[in-house]
This record gives structure tokens, C-alpha cells and sequence, in this order.
């Protein structure tokens, strides 16, 4: 996204966790989204919208940037890690290696910083979620060839699909000042997504774990916007709105598809906590983001010519709107074995064991 906040073995891009499939409850993890949990598939577009650069991945394996936004691992590596999977490689680094088809059947990421529900959401700088709703077809074509519809289908349904997806959407809407009021853009927003997840249960997806959009009124970029540094409240609205439908949406899905089970994780509350209580969590720095330039280190992205804090662990946020490491590691350890309120009706963990 260049723009988000707050909710792979084979990766290229040296992303070794050291879990191995040979625990694991589920075959494997295919994740479509943003840049929360883009691994690099921005990498090979020519697009503005890129994380390949210093100081991004400063606290990663090798200390080198790989893509992701973040100084280290950020969700998707940790949800595949507690899935005691390797983590998914993005889609784009694969597509065209000979053995692709077998490559597909370890796990997909496909998510792409800058993504949105709506295509007209960074229009051609990124991968929309119907691109990588599209790709994911192509992907399940290939495994059809190489083993079987049935059989295929038998691995979806025992993989879990997770999707984080809206940020972007939302930045776009709080920017643009538009008409429509905040419910009516939420009820647009959802219509959409509502199709698009359709889309992936009819491709063979059964487990769904959704995350939701945190508190985005109070990442580094928004509130670099206000003389006192506070969250944009109209942003926070549209952010809670839009988890709200989201659990409607989710309800409605699984009594149209008995086959289907989900998890919904609630960013928005589990962040907010933790912005609120930051000392309970070991962080000190709740508004000013780890690396940039400017007020708040919000005023550029995180360059090579940016500063960026000694101690990354006790910052919230690793740039002007994308989580640290550390964040990252405690939400994800909530998405998997968090209870209500922050994971709805189940958590990953429960899930996986269906």
C-alpha cells in the first residue's frame, strides 16, 4: 500500500523461518492482501509502490530488504510460522519457474502493497484483489493439470485463505473528501468485497481467516496532519465501520455455505490497545514512526537517505504507515490464539484444527 496500516519456503527473497510442513495442521497458506503482508510481488512491477530498498528489512535475515515494508518479518511470516509452515513466496517470483504447479501446491502469497478492494484503488501500481483473485485461478488451474480437480479441490479446502484487504481503500476515500458519507462508502466497499470472496469460495477456498483494518486515523501519516499529533477520527470511523460489516458479511457467507468456517480478527480493537496501553505491550513510541523524515518521521517514506530509530522494538510503527516488526509479531500471535473480542468466532489456531 504504500499506504497501510495496521491487518513465502521457497521464497527468493531468503525468507526462512525454520518451520517446516512436517507439523503442520494444514497443507498450506495462500494469502492475497496488501503491503501488511506483500513479501515482494512489487518487486517485479514497475510501480512506484516498493519496499526493495534500505532501510526496510534492516532486521531481517542477512539485514537486507526484500520487499516487505517493515524492518523485519511482518504477518504473513508470522502466521506461517505458527502454522509451523514456511513462509508463502509472492506469486510473481514463481509464475514462471518450470515447476511452478508444484510450487503453488506449498503455499501463494499474492498480496500486493497498494491493493485495494476497488481496482481504481493505485490503479495500475499494484496487483487489485481481483488481479490476485484472477492469479489465484491460474494457480488452482495448474494444480487441476497436475493432479486433479478432486484432489485439488481436497487441498484448498484444507489450506487457509487469508485476506487483509481495505486500507487502502479507505486512505483513498478519507483523502479524497468525496460525497458519499462514510456508511455509504463502507456499504460500497463491502458489496464489492462481497463478490470477490465468493470468488475465492468458489475456487475452492473453506477456511477463510480475515483481518481487518486497524485504527488507520493513528498511523504516523495521519496524524503527522494535526498540530497536536492526534488520530484522524474520520479515518478510525471508516476503519470501524468497515470491520463492522465485514462480520455481517462473514455471517452471511457461512449460512449461505455450510462448507464454510472463518476466523475474523479485529485490528482495529487489538491495535487500539495497544496504542492505548502501549508500556503493557514494551513500547514507549506510539506516534512518531521508526524510519522517515519530518514531523513524526511521517513526511517521507522510509528511504535510504531516511533516519531510523536504534531500537525498533519499542516503536508501533516501522514507517509512516506500516506496523514494526514487534507489532506485527504480537497481532499475529492474537490472530492465532486470540479470543473474543479481538477474534471472532474462532481464531486461527481453531481453525486450522477443523
Amino acid at each position: 500500500m504504500v499506504k497501510l496500516i495496521l491487518l513465502l519456503s521457497l521464497c527468493t527473497l531468503g525468507a526462512t523461518n525454520g518451520a517446516t510442513a512436517g507439523n503442520a495442521t494444514v497443507p498450506a497458506i495462500y494469502i492475497l492482501g496488501d503491503s501488511l503482508v506483500d513479501v515482494g510481488n512489487n518487486n517485479h512491477l514497475l510501480t512506484t509502490i516498493k519496499a526493495d530498498f534500505p532501510h526496510n528489512g534492516v532486521d531481517f535475515a542477512g539485514g537486507k530488504p526484500t520487499g516487505r515494508f517493515c524492518n523485519g518479518k511482518n504477518a504473513a511470516d508470522f502466521v506461517a510460522e505458527k502454522l509451523s509452515l514456511p513462509s508463502a513466496p509472492p506469486y510473481l517470483s514463481i509464475r514462471k519457474i518450470s515447476n511452478s504447479s508444484e510450487a503453488f501446491f506449498n503455499g501463494i502469497n499474492f498480496a500486493s502493497a497498494g491493493a485495494g478492494i476497488l481496482d481504481a484503488t493505485h490503479s495500475g501500481e499494484c496487483l487489485s484483489l481481483n488481479k490476485q483473485i484472477e492469479y489465484l485461478s491460474t494457480a488452482y488451474a495448474a494444480m487441476v493439470e497436475k493432479i486433479g480437480d478432486r484432489q485439488a479441490q481436497e487441498h484448498l479446502a484444507k489450506s487457509i485463505f487469508t485476506i487483509i484487504i481495505g486500507s487502502n481503500d479507505i486512505f483513498d476515500y478519507v483523502k479524497s473528501n468525496g460525497d458519499a458519507t462514510p456508511q455509504q462508502f463502507v456499504g460500497s466497499l463491502t458489496s464489492t468485497l462481497q463478490g470477490q470472496l465468493q470468488r475465492i469460495y468458489n475456487i475452492g477456498a473453506r477456511k477463510f481467516s480475515f483481518i481487518g483494518t486497524g485504527p488507520v486515523g493513528c498511523c504516523p501519516a495521519l496524524r503527522s496532519q494535526s498540530k497536536t499529533g492526534e488520530c484522524k477520527e474520520v479515518a478510525n470511523l471508516v476503519s470501524h465501520l468497515y470491520n463492522e460489516e465485514i462480520i455481517y458479511l462473514l455471517q452471511e457467507m457461512k449460512s449461505q455455505f455450510s462448507d464454510m468456517n472463518y476466523s475474523f480478527f479485529n485490528t482495529y480493537i487489538a491495535l487500539l490497545e495497544i496504542i492505548q496501553m502501549p508500556f503493557n505491550h514494551g513500547f514507549t513510541e506510539v506516534k512518531a514512526a521508526c524510519c522517515g523524515i519530518g514531523d513524526l518521521n511521517a513526511k517521507v517514506a522510509c528511504t535510504p537517505i531516511s533516519h531510523y530509530c536504534s531500537n525498533r522494538t519499542n516503536h508501533i510503527f516501522w514507517d509512516y504507515y506500516h506496523p514494526t516488526e514487534a507489532t506485527a509479531r504480537i497481532l499475529t500471535a492474537e490472530i492465532f490464539d486470540g479470543s473474543v473480542p479481538h477474534v471472532y468466532p474462532i481464531n486461527m489456531r481453531q481453525l486450522g484444527a477443523l
